[in-house]
């Protein structure tokens, strides 16, 4: 069937990670439709990343005030939420290193609105220590 997987301890997880999101889909609902549209690439920094306290911080730009994010580790992955200020959510989800590529592969999911009208996308990328 596999391998068993098991999650990395605390101490050998990294604690800063740079992710990168190239490619991904969102989504608006407009006069009682869902429309897609490719979303430009993103890019932010997951760092002060501490495991046992379940805490990490998200930074968009190198040297900027981060946001809080609460960590829920799993088997093979952790996940990285922020809540933020009106509410709207974000998740991203660290899965482990993956060998050939040096990287982590990672998913990361937008749910919020604009103007009282649903948005959300999803992200395909990968992680790499800093």
């Amino acid at each position: 069937m596999g391998a068993v997987l098991t999650p990395l301890a605390a101490e050998e997880a990294p604690r800063n990670l740079v992710c990168t999101f190239e490619s991904g889909t969102s989504w608006s609902y407009e006069d009682g439709d869902f429309k897609s549209a490719t979303p430009q690439p993103l890019s932010f920094h997951i760092g002060d990343i501490d495991l046992e306290e379940q805490t990490a911080t998200l930074r968009l730009k190198p040297g900027a005030e981060g946001g809080k994010l609460s960590v829920v580790r799993a088997i093979n992955a952790n996940h990285f939420i922020e809540a933020v200020t009106e509410g709207f959510l974000n998740l991203t989800t660290v899965y482990d290193l993956d060998q050939k590529t040096g990287q982590h592969p990672a998913v990361h999911s937008r749910h919020f609105g604009l103007i009282g009208q649903p948005v959300f996308g999803q992200y395909t990328g990968f992680c790499r220590p800093e």
